[in-house]
């Protein structure tokens, strides 16, 4: 049997496995983290999460199929270790890229969400406060009250 072929089954059994155990794990672990990126929603989270899932299968995938094909015919054990080796470390970083890339976007969103949360006040205004004819910037007025206690 010719050993590219064999090349060309370990690459995909390989890298197909890969990213199929990558895109469990970060559907599995990164539901929690979508949840808190979309307020709690439950059913969107995992809407989201499936998409993300089937975006993450297609662009993988499709990779490793684009970069199946070998330059150079593999003629003996150390070329196919050598050609499985590159083009799996090739795959890995491409998954490893994704996987940031996703964090990166859906960190973003979070923190959006938190800055908007914190620009809302906790309590609503109750009433306003009653300003003197001098302006908001005026010294407070000396009355009864003002001075020390006990004085």
């Amino acid at each position: 049997m010719d050993l590219t072929v064999v090349a060309y089954v370990a690459y995909l059994l390989i890298s197909i496995g890969l990213t199929v155990w990558v895109a469990r794990t970060l559907s599995k672990n990164g539901r929690i983290f979508l949840a808190d990126v979309l307020k709690g929603d439950e059913k969107l989270a995992d809407a989201v999460n499936h998409l993300l899932v089937v975006g993450f299968y297609l662009v993988n995938l499709g990779f490793v199929a684009l970069y199946l094909k070998s330059a150079d015919e593999i003629t003996e054990a150390r070329g196919l270790f050598e050609a499985l080796s590159v083009k799996i470390g090739v795959v890995l970083l491409v998954l490893g890229v994704m996987h940031l890339g996703n964090v990166y976007v859906l960190n973003k969103i979070r923190r959006r969400r938190v800055m908007e949360r914190e620009q809302t006040p906790p309590v609503g205004p109750q009433g306003w406060t009653p300003q003197s004819a001098a302006g908001p910037w005026a010294a407070p007025a000396a009355g009864p009250a003002a001075g020390p206690a006990g004085a």
